[in-house]
């Protein structure tokens, strides 16, 4: 099964928001850790993780957005995600991402409380 995905960015004060695109299986999910990994070395201690433009995450997606979250802790920075479907929403629940990055239910609310 082919799935196109892909990554892009957005900077706002303080905030940037990664939105997804598809697919976070290991390809996807390496490009969105480049990608965070890359903003946290420009200064970026806040990112959230706009996957509304996604509808599957994989195990290995899911391993590594949990790395990038022991990242951020590590760092004493702050993640988030939003635009969950509910299947995703379940899930991150479920695996405990959602107790170290909430989860809002759109970018607004999420930007709002980031401070963004």
């Amino acid at each position: 099964m082919t799935v196109n995905s892909s990554v892009t960015v957005e900077r706002r004060d303080g905030v940037a928001v990664i939105y997804t695109q598809g697919y976070i299986n290991n390809q996807a999910g390496e490009e969105v850790a480049r990608v965070a990994y890359s903003l946290l070395d420009e200064g970026f201690k806040t990112l959230l993780l706009n996957l509304g433009g996604t509808t599957i995450v994989n195990s290995i997606g899911i391993s590594i957005l949990i790395e990038i979250i022991e990242k951020m802790i590590e760092i004493q920075g702050r993640m988030a995600f939003c635009c969950l479907t509910p299947t995703i929403d379940k899930t991150f629940h479920i695996m405990g991402l959602a107790q170290y990055a909430p989860i809002y239910a759109d970018e607004a609310t999420a930007l709002a409380a980031l401070g963004g």
